[in-house]
């Protein structure tokens, strides 16, 4: 199975600059998307169905225009979970999953910290999430969660580990955190395949930082403990420009 996670920063933004064409080349059996920035009654659903995707499921903020995820399948799902059931957190509409046989696959997006109260609210929310996986494996012991993480885990993660080390997104409590997840049973799948240094799915828009490779790693695809060892192949897919993110992908063999 070819799951890609997408911080695609604007779904209809991203329509605009060749999305599609790239799904289909890509041909993931499993998209999940994150920052969609959009409800379902302002898209044409029946591009994603055009491009192979008839089973598409949206999970919006009730606040227009921001955050949001989505999982696009080609095969339907067993079963669809909208939210983690924590209220706050799914007022932002940041978790989504589908169960098949095998395998459960979640999209997820963890705030950012832009200010305090912010910086406060992703504090709340990873402590929230990580026992909300705790008891998620019980039921879900093959697990991949998808999405953007905003957390570069290690030093080789980012492009300036010292003059970022008091920015949220490489906080020592943000990064021990990330820690705790893979410890409780994840496995982050890029690593486990590459561990070469300046590999990176997020530029700022600012002083030409892509085009130098200033990023940062914020986009994950954590893998179960007895998923661990089906993982084939993992990548960084940066040829894909329609966002500051880029896709991630991890293939695995079920």
């Amino acid at each position: 199975m070819k799951i890609i996670s997408y911080n695609v920063n604007g779904i209809r933004a991203a329509l605009k600059k060749g999305f599609l064409d790239w799904l289909e080349a890509a041909s993931p059996d499993v998209l999940c998307l994150q920052e969609t920035k959009a409800h379902k009654d302002q898209l044409d659903l029946s591009l994603f169905e055009a491009a192979g995707y008839p089973y598409h499921y949206w999970f919006s903020a009730q606040k227009k225009g921001y955050s949001g995820v989505a999982v696009l399948c080609k095969t339907k799902p067993e079963e669809v979970v909208y939210g983690t059931g924590i209220d706050y957190m799914d007022f932002e509409g940041r978790n989504l999953l589908v169960r098949y046989p095998e395998i459960s696959i979640m999209s997820m997006y963890l705030p950012s910290g832009t200010n305090q109260d912010r910086l406060d609210f992703k504090f709340n929310y990873m402590d929230d999430f990580l026992d909300y996986t705790k008891s998620l494996k019980e039921t879900d012991p093959n697990l991949v969660i998808c999405g953007d993480y905003n957390i570069c885990h290690q030093a080789i993660d980012i492009h300036d580990p010292v003059r970022n080390k008091n920015i949220s997104g490489f906080l020592p409590e943000e990064r021990a955190w990330l820690s705790a997840l893979l410890e409780s049973g994840f496995t982050d799948s890029f690593r486990q395949i590459n561990t070469a240094p300046n590999q990176y799915s997020w530029w700022s828009y600012r002083a030409n930082s892509r085009a130098n490779n200033k990023g940062w790693r914020l986009d994950y695809a954590l893998v179960s403990s007895p998923l661990a060892a089906k993982i084939s192949n993992a990548q960084i897919l940066s040829a894909a420009v329609h966002s500051d993110h880029c896709p991630v992908t991890v293939e695995i063999s079920l």
